[in-house]
């Protein structure tokens, strides 16, 4: 997770940008929902490395909305594909493999974990 989150937010990021700025027979909601997803990649990469019960905290909030969202924009990307448009999260990951479906959850299930919450000092 510690490897695959900064990998995926620097792809998000730049297929997102890439999209934005360069793309514009595109709805502009896709590629700003890239660039949302690896912002919240990128602060759930730095709590993975930051080993305090504060960046746990905003580590597991990140997983959480990513959760949420990917959810969301998976099923309206099914009912109302014109308005997503192309996002990592279009077709609950599908582009990206179907990882950002469940690496979250992963990502979830490591920090609630009994030890890793031991290791950021969350009791």
């Amino acid at each position: 997770l510690g490897i695959s989150y900064p990998l995926l937010a620097l792809s998000t990021g730049a297929r997102g940008l890439y999209q934005f700025f360069l793309r514009d027979d595109l709805t502009k909601l896709g590629p700003a929902l890239s660039v949302l997803t690896a912002v919240l990649y990128l602060i759930a990469a730095v709590g993975f490395f930051k080993r305090t019960a504060r960046w746990w905290r905003i580590s597991v909030y990140a997983l959480g909305i990513e959760t949420a969202l990917t959810l969301v924009v998976g099923t309206l990307s099914f009912i109302i594909p014109d308005v997503i448009g192309s996002t990592a999260w279009r077709h609950f990951g599908q582009d990206y493999g179907f990882f950002p479906l469940f690496q979250p959850l992963l990502g979830l299930i490591y920090l609630l974990w009994r030890p890793t919450r031991k290791a950021f000092g969350v009791t």
